[in-house]
Parts: C-alpha cells; sequence; structure tokens
C-alpha cells in the first residue's frame, strides 16, 4: 500500500479529497501530509447549498496523531465559496473542526489525556502541545457539549458556592442533585450570579423544578424567590449547613469555658478535647469513648451545648411538618434558655428561617451531592495548583463535572 493510500484510510478521507504527498524527517522526528482536493461543488457550511468554488484561503496545518513517535501535520488550502445569502465562507474539512488546529481525532485523544491525568500540564507533556492549545481543545469541547446538551426538567437542584481563590472569590454552582452533574456555574454569589440560571430557563422546566437546597445566605434566596414561581416555597435548607452552624456554636461555647477555666483555676479539664465535641454520638471513636464520659459528668457548659446540638440531630428524622414544628419548639425553648450565648445566636438564626428547615420533610434533599463535587472541584484545583483565571475555572469544572458529550464528530 502506497503512503498516500495508507495515510487517506488513517484520515477517513473520500472524494473529493486525497493525499497528495507525503514527507518524513526523522531528524526532526516529523511526518508532513499534503492534502488536496479535485474539482466539484462545496457545500456552503451555513446553509448547505452546493456552490462552485470561489478561491482558497491560505495554507493551513492541523495537528494529527503521532505516527509511532513522529508528530504528524497535515497542511491543506481549504476552498470557499461565495455563498448569495451568507457570503463568502470557508467550507467545513472532514477531519477538523472549524478554527480548530488539530483534527478531530487528535482532539478526541487530548480530551481523553486530559480527564485521566486530571492536570493539563501534564497532558501537555505526554502529547508535546502547548498549554495554550490544550485549553483551546477543552473550551472547545465545553462548549460543543454544552450547545449539544438537551435541556431536561431538574426535580431538585443544589446551589452552593465555591472558591476561585483567596480573598473572598466565589464562584456560584447549581447541580442536579439526582444525576449528580454541574449545571450552572457563573462568578461571584449574589443575586446576579444566580439570577440568569432560572432566566435561562424554560417556564415549563421552572415549575418541574420541586425544591432547592441551599444554605440561609440570603442573595441565593432572593434569586430563587424571584426567579422561581412561588419561590420561596421550594426553598429547603441543607441540613449539613445547619448542623455545622450548630457545630461552630459548640466549639464556641468550649473556647470560651476553656478560656475561663485556665483563668479561674489556672488549668483546664478541656485542654486537647476540641475535637471530641464535633463528632456525633454514633461517631465518636472508641479510644476516646472513656475520657468523652469523663468530661461529660463534670456537667460542663460544653456538655450541655454538644446535647442542644445533638438533639437538633432528630429533627431530620420527622416527615410529618406538624410534628417536626412541634419538635422544634421545644428544642428552640431548650437553646434560648440555655444561658449560652454562641447556641442561643444559632438558635435564633435557625427560627427566623424555620419554615425553610422544616420544608426537610417534604423534600428530603441537602447539598451532600453539592458537596461532593465541590470535593471534586477542590481535588481538580489542588492538582492544578490553582487557575490564573476565572474562565479556565469554569471551562474545568464544565469539563470534569457538567456530564457533557465533549467529543468532536
Amino acid at each position: 500500500m502506497q503512503d498516500t493510500t495508507l495515510y487517506e484510510t488513517i484520515l477517513g478521507l473520500a472524494a473529493p479529497w486525497h493525499v497528495e504527498r507525503v514527507a518524513l524527517d526523522v531528524a526532526q522526528q516529523r511526518v508532513d501530509l499534503w492534502v488536496t482536493h479535485d474539482v466539484t461543488a462545496w457545500a456552503c457550511p451555513e446553509c448547505a447549498n452546493a456552490l462552485p468554488g470561489f478561491d482558497h484561503s491560505e495554507a493551513r496545518t492541523w495537528r494529527h496523531l503521532d505516527t509511532c513517535q513522529f508528530e504528524t501535520h497535515l497542511h491543506a488550502r481549504v476552498p470557499r465559496v461565495q455563498c448569495p445569502t451568507h457570503g463568502v465562507r470557508q467550507v467545513a474539512v472532514p477531519w477538523a473542526a472549524p478554527r480548530s488546529r488539530f483534527t478531530l481525532l487528535m482532539e478526541r485523544l487530548v480530551i481523553d489525556v486530559v480527564q485521566q491525568c486530571s492536570t493539563v500540564t501534564g497532558a501537555c507533556r505526554l502529547l508535546r502541545i502547548t498549554w495554550d492549545e490544550a485549553w483551546g481543545i477543552l473550551a472547545r469541547a465545553v462548549a460543543r457539549g454544552r450547545a449539544r446538551k438537551v435541556a431536561r426538567p431538574l426535580r431538585y437542584i443544589g446551589v452552593d458556592e465555591k472558591s476561585f481563590r483567596k480573598g473572598q472569590q466565589y464562584h456560584t454552582i447549581v447541580c442536579d442533585l439526582e444525576r449528580a452533574t454541574v449545571e450552572y456555574v457563573a462568578p461571584g454569589r449574589k443575586v446576579e450570579s444566580l439570577a440568569p440560571f432560572y432566566a435561562g430557563l424554560t417556564p415549563a422546566h421552572r415549575d418541574a423544578i420541586h425544591a432547592v437546597a441551599m444554605d440561609m445566605w440570603d442573595p441565593y434566596r432572593r434569586a430563587t424567590r424571584e426567579g422561581l414561581p412561588n419561590g420561596e416555597a421550594r426553598i429547603v435548607f441543607d441540613r449539613f449547613h445547619i448542623m455545622q452552624e450548630m457545630t461552630t456554636a459548640v466549639d464556641q461555647v468550649r473556647k470560651q469555658e476553656h478560656r475561663t477555666l485556665r483563668h479561674t483555676e489556672g488549668h483546664s479539664v478541656l485542654t486537647g478535647s476540641k475535637y471530641l465535641w464535633l463528632y456525633s454520638q454514633e461517631r465518636l471513636p472508641a479510644q476516646h469513648a472513656e475520657r468523652f464520659a469523663a468530661l461529660q459528668a463534670q456537667h460542663l457548659k460544653v456538655g450541655r451545648a454538644w446535647a442542644i446540638k445533638e438533639a437538633l440531630r432528630t429533627l431530620w428524622d420527622y416527615r410529618r411538618v406538624s410534628a417536626a414544628e412541634r419538635f422544634f419548639q421545644r428544642w428552640y425553648h431548650w437553646a434560648r434558655c440555655s444561658r449560652l450565648e454562641p447556641v442561643r445566636r444559632a438558635a435564633a438564626t435557625f427560627k427566623r428561617h424555620v419554615a425553610g428547615i422544616l420544608r426537610y420533610c417534604a423534600h428530603p434533599i441537602s447539598n451532600g451531592v453539592t458537596e461532593g463535587v465541590n470535593g471534586k472541584i477542590m481535588a481538580i484545583k489542588r492538582k492544578a495548583c490553582g487557575f490564573r483565571n476565572a474562565h479556565h475555572f469554569e471551562t474545568a469544572i464544565y469539563f470534569y463535572c457538567g456530564g457533557l458529550d465533549l467529543y468532536p464528530r
């Protein structure tokens, strides 16, 4: 088989395209292919009307899959047509996507390698491409995947923020809680960050959303209230954020009591006990059970705060709103009368948001899936040693977590 015929078969070329010449440079470890075409009519890339050739663009080069260890480059002058409707347009070539400097097969390989490496830099070293070239392929893959994605009703979504870099720089992330995919990313954590997501939904898709899991961040509440029909009634405050706030209150009580004991008695039994009070009852390690029981027996303030925190966890077992409301009222009275200021502040916050908390009974969802996606994003960010700009950060989130069809066709 001749080398030109071999590469025509590898590239999947058919008339009117064919490989005219193949050149091998052993010193540079490079193979160059020149592709030409026969005289024929061409389809306008916009309307597909068959038109005669108008002229040719300047010669272009595309990187193809390596031939053994040799880099392979394809060269061609692409014809242009003059469409009565769309003007002069460059025709589509069968081996590459528009405005790409890589063949379709090479782009597929880059996408696969980046996904497996989890770092763009590692993929660049393996494939001998530049950092900018790799990010160009990723950006096109994400744009292609998002354009292909068919809008579907989302029953349960989670809204959370993810830090882009230090200095209170955040991105808002919306996840499909049932499919564990990222549906939307936007810079900031303001009303303006989340509102475009709701505005981009059709009325039928807005109606299809049963509930939105989020923390008690007010801009997200306002965006949901304004962006969804009867939006306030669809907000479910995330139980993990609720318990996290309560755990923070317990730790604040411990710090205050620890300082008081050291000041008044010269020592504190709470030294080294920080993490014991952060455990839930069933997750306390067996090796710490004896010491923790001894601390509880001393009737410390932090022991009362911990008991109040553990009692609140029972709320998530209720499925009838009326029963959950009665339980919360009893718990709230206990917390408010505890004379523990951090616990009182947390209880007052929960009281103001009690409707969204109790809505968990009807829609038992949480941001656990979103936090899992955030953990994956954090791992990607750590492997990349951070991102230089927000656009690349968003591209990486969609690329790894968007559930998109990324491959060129």
